[in-house]
């Protein structure tokens, strides 16, 4: 069995959309920069309101990513 360490984060994306693509914003803008993304688990989700009507919807979402060790 593979031994693997793994690093939990903690994003928050945002949308004018929808819920399911404020939290798939999180999750493409972080693998631009990050490597190695496993899971990605939607925490929380709201929205912003302005006069009385949604203008953004917003997911927080941890998402995990495996070290990559040099041998």
């Amino acid at each position: 069995m593979d031994n693997s360490v793994y690093k939990v984060i903690e994003l928050v994306g945002t949308s004018e959309l929808s819920w399911e693509d404020a939290a798939k914003n999180a999750v493409e803008t972080a693998a631009v920069s990050l490597k190695n993304l496993r899971i990605a688990e939607v925490n929380k989700l709201d929205m912003k309101i302005e006069d009385g009507k949604v203008v953004a919807y917003r997911a927080r979402v941890f998402v995990s990513f495996k070290y990559d060790y040099d041998d």
